[in-house]
């Protein structure tokens, strides 16, 4: 699930949009932030029935497959009856990690995104998917955002990891490594699996919000499961149109946190000098973690 765009792309894009681009959302009448009002009494009772039934489907599914602290922070945000709030959100993690949710009208261009991240702020798609996309959508909806995002930001680590990365981002726009970095959120914020006692776990959003690849990743011999290495993430190209054939797995959020501390600059000229890898590579001597029995 893309969660950024190229500058140069998104701007092409949203000047085509009235001639058939594919940009969902309307930009009219966003801020210089492209923040919008979310204007939740707009939805209809049909988009709060189409979130629910979203909702009650990824919540059945979560036990024994999505990590405990996102189980853990969803059921704090009281979101199964209806589209929620964003401001009753925002003051529950204002209190919580020091974040605030802002409404988007889809996606946003990178330095944007990047600037609300190193903020705290976390941007919101306001539209919610068709019914006939209940099962797999291209671009990120409120859904997606919000179920898939929103409960790990209650998390210490994870929230300080996530401004970390707008801030790795601003400097990525500056020195030519923002492809490396889109791949590290890839393959961690959105489809990431974490070590547990009782196995692995799910703690991506792309994976969180989806009904088929939370099975998949956990259980189907097929993928790879990696252990996380900063530089061979980065190098790693990744599937936009399927499920993931590629899945890297910490040990904990600490550990995510830490190693994705440091400046990136040198690891972005090594990883100039090298090819990119298939997302289905599996190295020489690299562990590859079975699936949950």
């Amino acid at each position: 699930m893309n969660t950024t765009v190229d500058q140069a792309d998104f701007f092409k894009t949203l000047a085509e949009k009235s001639d058939g681009g594919t940009l969902r959302g309307d930009y009219s009448l966003a801020d210089e932030n492209y923040v919008v009002a979310q204007n939740w009494q707009h939805y209809t009772e049909a988009q709060h029935e189409l979130w629910r039934k979203l909702y009650r489907r990824q919540a059945q599914l979560l036990p024994g497959r999505a990590c405990d602290v996102f189980i853990d922070s969803l059921e704090r945000l009281d979101a199964a009856d209806a589209i929620p709030h964003f401001d009753r959100t925002t003051e529950a993690l204002q209190k919580a990690t020091g974040w605030q949710l802002v409404a988007v009208p889809g996606l946003v261009p990178d330095l944007t995104f990047f600037e609300h991240l190193a903020n705290r702020r976390f941007p919101v798609t306001v539209w919610l998917r068709e019914p006939h996309e209940f099962d797999y959508i291209v671009e990120p909806d409120v859904f997606h955002d919000f179920f898939g995002h929103v409960p790990l930001l209650f998390n210490p680590v994870f929230a300080d990891h996530l401004q970390q990365y707008g801030k790795g981002g601003l400097k990525a726009l500056k020195t030519d490594g923002l492809k490396y970095l889109a791949r590290l959120y890839w393959y961690t914020v959105e489809f990431g699996l974490i070590e547990s006692p009782q196995g692995l776990r799910v703690y991506g959003a792309g994976i969180l919000s989806s009904g088929g690849e939370i099975e998949h990743c956990l259980t189907n011999p097929t993928p790879r499961r990696i252990p996380f290495d900063v530089e061979r993430v980065m190098r790693t190209l990744y599937k936009i149109d399927s499920y993931q054939e590629t899945y890297f797995v910490i040990r904990d959020l600490e550990q995510l946190f830490n190693e994705t501390a440091p400046d990136f600059t040198p690891i972005y000229e090594s990883l100039k000098a090298q090819e990119a890898l298939p997302a289905n590579t599996l190295l020489a001597g690299e562990m590859n973690l079975p699936p949950n029995g």
